[in-house]
């Protein structure tokens, strides 16, 4: 029994052990070669060099790129969690219609990515539903052209988008909450604020920090919005990516700055991690 046992974990466990190994982390060691390398005369020379990381770090424009994309990304992340946590709060606390107003919520997961964000270009363009309300209700006597290819037009498509990825861990986190703490709470004499200030809120911080941290690592390697959205003012650090592994044809300087913003990003994770489980502990 326990050799059939261990013969079953092993062909179980095998074949998502595999598809990560050959996709996942072969595809990271291919990636940490390419960066070491360079193009001279349009090939790729395999030759030990710095040069690629040198260069990312001494461009004013990669880094430029950089700080846009993560204040576009801490922008997303703070409203997701503005419009995430009310709502969640709502729902966890308010039984009536539960189902129903849940599934309203993550009802915008089962639409394509790309319908939303076209939906949010026809909305905010110059002969769209926003405009044109606008210029009917006299607001503006011309179509506004920074609502669209603007860095707005990008933080609003992905605040959009990724508000349910903010909402779902904090909903949850607020399910999680003894309510018997919260009647206790009220029990001691606590107003509905100082329940919520000193019982609800620290306890579904764990929630929120793992909903900021989905807004925030989706929002900044995120690069169709900012292409159908953005307009030269919305390009974020992915779109760059793009760029050198398509048209620039840079193959070791994309693999660098992509080693970069996996760097960045494996950082973000631990540190919120930590930060998760040391208010999980409280």
């Amino acid at each position: 029994m326990s050799m059939y046992s261990r013969a079953y974990k092993s062909a179980v466990t095998f074949p998502p052990v595999a598809w990560v190994t050959l996709f996942l982390l072969c595809a990271y060691v291919i990636l940490f070669a390419h960066s070491f390398w360079s193009v001279r005369d349009g090939q790729i020379v395999r030759d030990f060099t710095l040069g690629n990381y040198k260069q990312i770090a001494s461009s004013p424009l990669y880094l430029q790129v950089l700080f846009r994309s993560m204040k576009i990304a801490g922008a997303v992340t703070l409203f997701a969690l503005l419009l995430g946590y009310p709502v969640a709060y709502y729902l966890s606390f308010n039984s009536r219609h539960k189902n129903l107003l849940f599934q309203l919520v993550i009802v915008p997961l089962w639409v394509s990515y790309l319908v939303r964000a076209y939906a949010w270009k026809t909305i905010l363009g110059s002969d769209g539903v926003l405009n044109t309300s606008l210029q009917f209700l006299h607001i503006t006597h011309e179509p506004l052209s920074a609502l669209l290819y603007s860095p707005f037009a990008v933080v609003l498509t992905l605040t959009h988008i990724y508000t349910p990825f903010a909402f779902l861990p904090i909903f949850a986190s607020l399910e999680h909450i003894p309510r018997n703490l919260i009647e206790a709470s009220h029990d001691l004499g606590a107003t509905p604020l100082q329940t919520f200030c000193r019982v609800i809120l620290p306890l579904s911080l764990p929630g929120v920090i793992a909903g900021a941290t989905f807004a925030f690592v989706l929002s900044l390697g995120d690069f169709l919005a900012p292409i159908l959205v953005g307009g030269p003012s919305g390009i974020m650090i992915s779109n760059i990516v793009v760029s050198l592994f398509g048209a620039a044809y840079d193959w070791p300087l994309g693999a660098a700055m992509s080693l970069c913003m996996l760097i960045l990003v494996v950082g973000l994770l631990f540190a919120t991690e930590r930060l998760e489980k040391r208010f999980s502990y409280q």
